[in-house]
């Protein structure tokens, strides 16, 4: 089963959606390459959200996260465990890993923490007052004979 898609026949025919096309195509390939870490996406309300991974086996120390622009990149690397001796068998994780999130527009990353080897990050929406619908009072209206006398009502008085 093929699981790319090819956006050459839309490009050809949009103007101003490359960036979504791009997105798109970056995700499909992350997504199929690797699943590592799991994560969950949560909404808590209307305007907030939180992203939770399993790094079991990471200290919070060998986890950044860092939210550029409109993505939050999640990365982890394990110091050497030279000194805890000889493994038999590996089943946890502990390869590095970085992990990228798109946020749409308006989304701010807030604080992260870690709990029993779970990483949460919460996320809210915040638009900026001038984005924001505002409501606009009615006033009261004016007889529609009653007009602003401009300046060439005036001269015509005048005379």
């Amino acid at each position: 089963m093929r699981t790319n898609f090819d956006f050459t026949p839309y490009r050809r025919s949009t103007v101003g959606f490359d960036r979504l096309f791009d997105l798109l195509e970056t995700n499909a390939r992350t997504d199929a390459a690797d699943g590592y870490p799991p994560f969950d996406i949560m909404r808590d309300g209307e305007d907030s959200f939180c992203i939770t991974l399993a790094v079991a086996g990471f200290r919070p120390d060998e986890i950044e996260v860092v939210a550029q622009q409109n993505q939050l990149t999640v990365t982890g690397k394990r110091a050497d465990d030279q000194d805890r001796g000889e493994y038999l068998h590996r089943g946890i994780a502990a390869r590095p890993f970085e992990r990228r999130f798109q946020l749409a527009d308006f989304i701010e990353a807030g604080s992260a923490r870690f709990e029993n080897g779970l990483l949460s990050i919460e996320l809210k929406r915040v638009v900026p007052e001038a984005m924001r619908p505002r409501k606009i009072e009615i006033g009261g209206g004016t007889p529609a004979n009653d007009r602003i006398a401009g300046p060439t009502d005036q001269s015509r008085e005048a005379a």
